[in-house]
């Protein structure tokens, strides 16, 4: 949650348009940077045929392959956008390596070759956040044109400050107890470390269900089984 939250943060804060691009095993140009509206062009070519009708048609020279066909995906919108942008490339590290090279490549110059339409220039480069959960390593190459900034999981009491922020009118010992909580956890070697997103939910869920025992809503911040088991087993929130 919180590497997401630099970029709205940031586009916030200088009044920029924010442009994701959600990142995916499988992702390629046609899901980040274009596409082609294929139904349209098909109907444009229905349009123009003999046995169309006359009325409503596109003029009779407008190539198949125009900006009127084009499909714009996050990275070309950000290239594109006449007004400040902030772009937040979110969890690079699920796409693949050819991916990783391509947008090395896209960063480098801030521009892309559409080959129906030439070369496409950013109008005003945009600010670039690029986030990772270390599923895999990335090149170097990519990682030497990065400010790196590692974010760390923050004291539980700026974390019960993040709860009160996000929640209005949580009481305060809640917010605190959770916190604490999350703490104790975060010292385990568990599979998967709740993060300040399911600090949050946690609190929601106290709330919602005035639940006393955190053990019976563990299952709000620890999503794997065995997880659970161990926090059980150890008592590692007893009396919390």
């Amino acid at each position: 949650m919180g590497k997401t939250e630099v970029a709205k943060a940031l586009a916030g804060a200088t009044g920029a348009r924010l442009i994701r691009l959600q990142c995916h095993e499988g992702i390629d140009l046609h899901h980040a940077l274009y596409d082609w509206d294929y139904p349209r062009q098909l109907l444009h070519l229905r349009v123009q045929s003999p046995e169309s009708p006359s009325g409503d048609t596109l003029p009779p020279d407008e190539p198949l392959y125009s900006e009127r066909f084009l499909l714009r995906r996050p990275l070309l919108e950000a290239l594109q956008a006449s007004e400040p942008v902030v772009l937040l490339i979110d969890e690079i590290d699920r796409a693949d390596d050819e991916f990783e090279a391509f947008l090395l490549e896209f960063l480098s110059d801030f521009q892309v070759s559409i080959p129906e339409l030439g070369t496409v220039v950013a109008e005003r480069r945009p600010v670039v956040v690029v986030t990772s959960n270390r599923t895999r390593e990335l090149h170097d190459a990519l990682k030497r044109r990065c400010l790196y900034h590692w974010i760390d999981y923050p004291s539980p009491e700026r974390e019960a400050e993040i709860v009160r922020a996000r929640l209005p009118g949580v009481p305060d010992e809640i917010a605190a107890r959770v916190c604490a909580a999350v703490a104790r956890l975060r010292a385990e070697q568990l599979y998967k470390l709740p993060g300040v997103g399911e600090t949050i939910a946690w609190a929601q869920a106290l709330l919602a269900l005035d639940a006393a025992e955190l053990n019976e809503t563990l299952g709000v911040v620890l999503k794997v089984r065995e997880d659970i088991d161990r926090v059980r087993e150890r008592g590692v929130l007893h009396g919390a």
